[in-house]
């Protein structure tokens, strides 16, 4: 199981990405008809506690990376997908910061649906004479 523990150890972008990232593999149950627990789930106040947390110890920054501030929308990501049984048995598990991070929505999405590998969007890309131009 991926933890914050774990992660911390990762100190550049691509390392705690690399160690995040589901490559396209969402969890098997996505829960159907019983979505309603799920949401139930994240409307609780003892989620609202947790993710509370979470963002005040990872200081806002996406994956917990000093330096990569996220500026718009935090996520609070499950570092393991959860599962309708976890809901319903063992919620503990899910409010657990070590299972925790905070995530831009793009870097949510890359770990979910992305890429093998996502860029730092820190470092600046050099720019060339021309390398704008629509048509050549």
């Amino acid at each position: 199981m991926r933890n914050y523990q774990e992660l911390m150890q990762l100190q550049t972008y691509e390392e705690r990405f690399n160690y995040l990232s589901l490559r396209g593999v969402v969890a098997n149950e996505t829960f159907g008809f019983d979505r309603y627990l799920n949401q139930k789930f994240y409307r609780s106040q003892e989620w609202k506690r947790v993710r509370d947390y979470v963002i005040i110890r990872d200081h806002g920054c996406d994956m917990g990376l000093p330096g990569h501030e996220i500026h718009d929308q935090i996520i609070v990501h499950h570092m393991n997908p959860i599962s309708l049984e976890e809901i319903e048995n063992n919620p503990e598990i899910l409010l657990d910061p070590d299972y925790l991070i905070c995530v831009s929505l793009e870097t949510h999405n890359a770990i979910h649906y992305g890429v093998e590998t996502k860029s730092d969007p820190n470092i600046l890309v050099e720019r060339k004479p021309g390398d704008t131009k629509l048509w050549r």
